[in-house]
């Protein structure tokens, strides 16, 4: 969606939102309702936003404080229907309850009346609103600017409102929060794209190249521009994304790279001011595909590319999922795509290893710190991922005195190993996996809320298989990777059609076993229902009658004469001729030997004996060396 809307004047703003409070049946000595959030639906909600809340937090008001320091202001972040995501600063004296700054709070105009996060919402700019310009009687206490938070994809996030009870010019607000958003407007694009591509920053004077009201342009190796801040548009007159730095500055893009970069240099686009520029090099280079979580379902699309631009930036990762989802496939595959591919993978499975030892596993010791200690000591998990990634799988079952200790490692980025007086620093991202509910273990009292808030910097879901829209692709794709050469029948359309209903329950790592054992029992055949594990059946409510599941022969085995015949009838095949008479394969072999067929010593011989379909079905097997009935040296892993 386009942001290049005209802007509006002040006094037009004000009209316009006052006149939408009357459409909504608002009057001016209403209460406002700020229409709180259940506790589930707000959670949802952070969650959605951690990555947001996290720049806004981290890289942004900091840069800020000096100034808010001097005025009694308070920050409020909403989401783009106005619902408060998190708040700073004081709180305004207002005379309505304190519910309209909790995070949750509505403050759409047709609840709240004229307001500075909701006018900015609904005219998609910039705005400032005096105490006697809030509709509501209720809000005239407060006075406060607020400007909307555009992604990347020019996409409308988030607003940004910087609100007091003090008499502050507008233009201070205003100007502040214009200056904020833009901040995060920076952060959004630089997170998404500078780090493999190309920036170009630019500006009317050398001296405000650094300023966060700087152009900013972000574009690939042959010139395509991907992304720009809205102030890179009014310098040049045009909506950039999507159009080349040919177009935009008659320049083509290797004379541009030509430039060195962190060493200022002019352009004159047509028809615009001599801009003064800075070119910077994208800071890794482009990984190779990272598809190692399989599939296309969209939402594991969206966890990888989260995941890795987030980790990238130190922001811790919760991976949350049922168990046999592939938490930890897709923190294998974030590694390897990540700039610390080079670097170790520390896994650590926390419910692993017993309760008094995860200290020691993890931090080190000395040695001679304990009774039993290693003379050499140990440095510790967390050690071994310096430079590199660690992740704490099942997480939820750390013991609370090492979850504190932790916490104390994230806190200073160093560890301290039993025996040891010095902290040693350590370099690590870490990403963190549970099956459970950690904010209910938190509640439980079994899991500690600061350390919850420092592992989810951004909580990833991982769909169930029973869930996922690329389940055929990715039940393909197991039986791919686990069939034998010529095993190439594939399933039958029962199999099928009891796979894709299936609650699979285990999920992949179900999947994987199931399809595993499929391919044992039907050797060459195509897999049908009868080989699939009766566990599997009975969840899926398929579990053939017994009749169905043991088909009497019609002949038993005593009674056939010539089996040689009754091979070559079952075109050669041992399976199902093993199955049909109600005999293992062993067996089979055993009385095709003792009726006196050439072959009868096994597979090997069996195939220079029969003529006709069965011939070749079992070429290049052998006998064991004493001679016993079965040689398949392939088979000796398919039961």
């Amino acid at each position: 969606m386009s942001v290049s809307n005209p802007m509006l004047a002040h006094d037009r703003l004000i009209h316009d939102s006052w006149a939408r409070c009357r459409e909504a049946g608002l009057e001016h000595h209403h209460a406002p309702r700020f229409e709180p959030l259940p506790r589930a639906a707000l959670q949802q909600m952070l969650e959605r936003h951690q990555a947001l809340l996290h720049t806004t937090h981290r890289e942004v008001l900091p840069y800020y404080e000096h100034i808010l320091g001097n005025s009694r202001c308070l920050i409020r972040l909403a989401d783009p229907q106005a619902r408060v995501l998190r708040s700073w600063g004081e709180q305004p004296g207002a005379t309505h309850s304190h519910a309209g700054f909790d995070p949750g709070a509505s403050w759409l105009e047709t609840s709240a009346g004229t307001n500075p996060i909701g006018t900015a919402l609904a005219c998609r700019q910039a705005v400032h609103v005096e105490p006697d310009e809030h509709f509501l009687l209720a809000n005239r206490l407060m006075n406060g600017s607020a400007s909307p938070i555009f992604d990347a994809q020019r996409q409308m996030v988030a607003v940004l409102d910087v609100s007091s009870d003090s008499h502050l010019p507008p233009s201070h607000t205003l100007g502040l929060v214009k200056m904020m958003s833009q901040t995060v407007e920076n952060r959004l694009i630089l997170e998404a794209f500078a780090d493999r591509h190309h920036q170009l920053i630019f500006n009317t004077g050398v001296n405000n190249l650094d300023s966060q009201w700087a152009g900013l342009l972000v574009f690939d190796d042959n010139g395509c521009v991907l992304a720009a801040n809205r102030r890179a548009d009014s310098l040049l007159g045009v909506e950039l994304p999507g159009l080349t730095v040919q177009q935009v500055f008659r320049l083509t893009p290797q004379a541009l790279l030509d430039h060195p970069p962190e060493r200022t240099f002019a352009l004159q686009p047509p028809g615009r001011n001599r801009l003064q520029c800075l070119l910077k090099k994208p800071v890794l280079p482009c990984p190779a595909p990272a598809a190692a979580h399989r599939g296309t379902d969209p939402r594991l699309d969206k966890a990888m590319q989260q995941g890795l631009r987030l980790l990238e930036k130190d922001v811790p990762l919760l991976l949350r999922g049922d168990t046999g989802t592939g938490k930890e496939v897709l923190v294998k595959a974030l590694h390897r795509a990540s700039s610390r591919a080079s670097c170790p993978l520390i896994a650590v499975n926390c419910a692993a290893i017993p309760a008094e030892l995860v200290e020691s596993e993890l931090f080190g010791y000395e040695r001679g710190a304990f009774t039993g200690a290693s003379q050499k000591g140990s440095p510790g998990l967390v050690r071994k991922a310096d430079k590199g990634i660690l992740f704490l799988d099942e997480i939820g079952d750390m013991p609370l005195p090492t979850q504190a200790r932790l916490l104390r490692v994230l806190q200073e980025r160093c560890i301290q190993p039993l025996g040891c007086g010095d902290p040693i620093p350590v370099d690590i991202r870490l990403i963190s996996a549970t099956h459970e509910d950690l904010r209910q273990r938190v509640q439980a009292g079994l899991f500690r809320e600061d350390l919850y808030y420092r592992l989810a910097g951004m909580t990833l879901h991982l769909p169930t298989l029973h869930a996922r829209s690329d389940k055929r692709e990715l039940i393909e794709q197991v039986w791919e990777s686990h069939r034998e050469p010529q095993q190439s029948a594939g399933f039958s359309a029962e199999v099928w059609a009891a796979f894709m209903a299936h609650p699979w329950p285990g999920n992949v790592r179900q999947l994987s076993a199931v399809v595993k054992v499929a391919l044992v029992l039907a050797d060459e055949e195509v897999i049908g229902l009868d080989h699939l594990p009766e566990d599997f059946l009975r969840e899926a409510g398929q579990l053939p009658t017994q009749e169905q599941a043991l088909p009497r022969p019609l002949l038993t085995l005593a009674k056939v004469s010539d089996l040689g015949e009754l091979l070559q009838a079952n075109d050669g095949n041992i399976s199902r001729l093993a199955r049909r008479l109600g005999v293992s394969r062993n067996t089979l072999y055993k009385r095709l030997r003792e009726q006196g067929h050439a072959g009868h010593g096994g597979p090997s011989d069996l195939a220079e004996g029969l003529r006709g379909p069965a011939q070749g079905r079992v070429e290049g097997v052998q006998p064991w060396a004493d001679g016993s009935s079965f040689a398949l040296e392939q088979f000796d892993h398919r039961g």
